[in-house]
């Protein structure tokens, strides 16, 4: 088989194509074990100060300990202290608590109902000029006019900027 520029450029770009992919894949592995790492770190962390705690030692000998064994890895002045602190007033879990995230505010049921009522005035308005009636971002009243309401933009038809008199 003879080897012409075409199949050469196309192996090349094979081999330094998936060399890209294996080193985007590795960069990935690298950060969600890091990060996977970084969490195991901050775990045995506070389990280590929760002992320290119960054994009657002061925010900053734990903090003394936890630099002396994890060196730069070792939680934060502020965070031991806070960790000191609720382990000192009973609490046992080691884990974060659940949070709800953070709080909806403009996709409620009744912007979503005056987004509807105002669409099906008039369906040729814009996203901009809905959001300026219900006094909200366009980003949201996009989001419900298309997952909320099932809606889709449909283009107008083109019509010529002068009309003539028999187009009127």
């Amino acid at each position: 088989m003879k080897l012409t520029y075409q199949r050469f450029t196309a192996v090349l770009l094979l081999i330094y194509g998936s060399l890209f992919l294996s080193g985007v894949c590795y960069c990935l592995h690298v950060f969600w074990c890091a990060a996977a790492r970084k969490s195991e770190l901050e775990l045995e962390q506070r389990t280590n100060s929760k002992f320290h705690v119960k054994l009657g030692k002061s925010g900053n000998e734990i903090r003394e300990m936890l630099v002396q064994v994890y060196g730069d890895n070792a939680m934060k002045k502020i965070a031991v202290y806070k960790w000191v602190k609720s382990f000192s007033e009973g609490r046992e879990s080691v884990t974060d608590e659940e949070r709800s995230g953070r709080p909806e505010t403009s996709r409620t049921e009744e912007n979503i109902a005056k987004i509807r009522q105002i669409v099906r005035e008039n369906r040729r308005l814009t996203v901009r000029s809905i959001a300026e009636q219900v006094n909200t971002n366009r980003e949201t009243v996009r989001k419900i006019l298309t997952e909320v309401l099932d809606m889709r933009k449909v283009c107008a038809k083109m019509v010529p900027k002068e009309l003539t008199e028999e187009q009127k």
